[in-house]
């Protein structure tokens, strides 16, 4: 069971084709668009501000989304938040990535099909062009993305639309076995799982 808090009368909306990982943490101005998926551990604290993720966008593992008073955090369409990251108090746009453990801060603006490379660190304030690669701490815009790697990260994306899916069909919880059977399955996702279609 997904845990969902209300704070202040205030209670976290989410779309019914949004899968939310159970261990996953929901409190407060929390709104899940549709064919959303939100990761084990991730937290969404709307105890002060507004939080939103909307359609197809991902918030992966232990993930963490704050924000101040009367300000709101959003991730917009098919954004793509990786493993460990924080968002507080900013604005990632369409077809957006946000790389493993970066750190984007207040009022940052992440332009649509830009890419914050993994353990970056994005200034308050800062507003990036879109199609941007920007790494570093403090983050930098380093270049402008090539059409290959925005399809790179947009096929991701459908990934994590896919898993969403998945998940509601086939996760459930079970009892670990104590041994490596004979023959042991292997999670078959076909030969272009980590490739753009083309």
């Amino acid at each position: 069971m997904v845990k969902v808090y209300e704070i202040n009368g205030v209670t976290p909306v989410v779309h019914p084709s949004a899968f939310v990982h159970p261990s996953a943490v929901l409190i407060g101005d929390v709104i899940v668009g549709p064919r959303c998926y939100i990761g084990p551990l991730a937290s969404m604290r709307g105890d002060f501000g507004r939080l939103i993720l909307e359609e197809g966008a991902n918030l992966q593992d232990t993930c963490v989304m704050h924000g101040f008073p009367g300000e709101d955090t959003v991730v917009e369409v098919d954004g793509h938040i990786g493993h460990g990251a924080v968002l507080h108090g900013c604005r990632i746009r369409r077809n957006a990535m946000v790389g493993m453990n970066a750190v984007v801060m207040d009022k940052a603006v992440v332009g649509e099909e830009s890419i914050v490379a993994a353990m970056s660190f994005v200034k308050a304030g800062m507003v990036i062009a879109p199609r941007s690669m920007v790494m570093g701490a403090p983050a930098r815009v380093m270049r402008e993305l090539t059409d290959k790697e925005i399809a790179w990260k947009s096929f991701g994306t459908s990934q994590y639309h896919a898993l969403a899916v998945r998940s509601f069909e086939s996760m459930h919880a079970v009892e670990a076995l104590t041994e490596v059977e004979a023959n042991r399955p292997r999670i078959d996702l076909g030969p272009e799982m980590h490739a753009p279609k083309k």
